[in-house]
């Protein structure tokens, strides 16, 4: 493994998370309901003193928590996940020159896209081989759990737990969140069965293995 090679495998890191952030744009621009941890995070800030920002913050922290007691790598593409993908969602957001949509109908069609969107860019991130972002990491975990389940059903049942404790806390609950429950994984499981991709199967290097690279140790 040489540097070159960590820099090509950081580009393509970075733009697979901005293929994902586009997806996930496209669910919010849907306009027909929030995403389940979204919906957890609005619960956790009705019972709480934390706004919204820092209950996702917390939500986000404990996942890695979780990550680790799975013993889930930690690594560069874990950082560049959580420096990047937020600020690129907000990005699409305001560079969006449509207005904010107000069809039923079509809202679904264009959060199935982004679900498309989301999947391919996980495979373009991950296929980097540098670790996952936290709620993708406690996905992957969970999914050598279940190694005979389908990683897109891993995915619907982890996303309906996460649903259930949101709608429980007061969270908003909207068509758009059931249908990001069940068809973000179906599709994600549909993608990845035409291009034949695993992500269970990766060997993930971690901070600690790039950084000898990087550093020359």
């Amino acid at each position: 493994m040489s540097r070159r090679r960590l820099v090509k495998e950081w580009i393509r890191i970075i733009l697979g998370l901005m293929v994902f952030a586009l997806g996930v744009h496209m669910t919010i621009y849907a306009n027909i309901g929030l995403a389940p941890w979204d919906c957890l995070g609005m619960g956790i800030a009705k019972h709480t003193p934390f706004n919204y920002g820092i209950s996702m913050t917390l939500i986000a922290v404990t996942v890695l928590v979780i990550d680790l007691l799975l013993k889930e790598k930690i690594g560069y593409g874990t950082i560049i996940d959580a420096l990047l993908t937020g600020n690129f969602v907000q990005a699409f957001n305001y560079l969006n020159p449509f207005a904010e949509n107000q069809n039923l109908l079509l809202g679904i069609g264009i959060m199935l896209i982004g679900f498309v969107f989301m999947a391919l860019g996980m495979w373009i991130y991950m296929s980097a081989e540098q670790c996952c972002g936290p709620r993708d990491a406690l996905l992957i975990g969970l999914g050598k759990r279940l190694s005979k389940i389908p990683i897109g059903i891993v995915e619907v049942l982890l996303w309906a737990v996460v649903l259930l404790a949101g709608f429980l806390l007061g969270g908003s609950v909207g068509i758009g969140t059931l249908i990001s429950t069940v068809g973000a994984g179906l599709v994600m499981q549909m993608v990845y069965s035409v291009i034949k991709f695993e992500p269970r199967e990766l060997k993930h290097k971690d901070v600690v293995e790039v950084s000898r690279v990087i550093f020359g140790k």
